[in-house]
């Protein structure tokens, strides 16, 4: 089983569980600085080392938008996740693994 820091499981479950967005904000400068938006309440920042790691892993990917990508869970993502949630997981999340029949991925 995969050993996620606190600060790691706290992104995973939010976002499956369908209760925040976490954006990468960027500015003209080109400064990234990572917000984990709740439905409710304040947006908060989120360490880099936390976000990267996880799209190291495999388990997140963005849309890859200027100036605020949005981050999803990856198939990979949604397995990993599902350990750490009851319930079915709700939030964004992205198909990569190959379409049938194509050689292409799925954005």
């Amino acid at each position: 089983m995969v050993q996620f820091s606190p600060a790691q499981r706290r992104v995973l479950v939010l976002l499956a569980a369908g209760e925040a967005l976490l954006k990468a904000h960027r500015d003209i400068e080109g400064s990234k600085v990572y917000r984990l938006h709740p439905l409710d309440g304040a947006p908060e920042t989120v360490e880099r080392a936390t976000v990267e790691s996880l799209v190291d892993a495999g388990l997140l990917d963005s849309n890859k938008k200027f100036p605020a990508a949005t981050f999803m869970l990856t198939d990979r993502g949604r397995a990993c996740t599902a350990v750490l949630i009851t319930g079915n997981i709700r939030g964004l999340s992205m198909r990569t693994s190959p379409l049938p029949g194509s050689d292409k991925q799925a954005t």
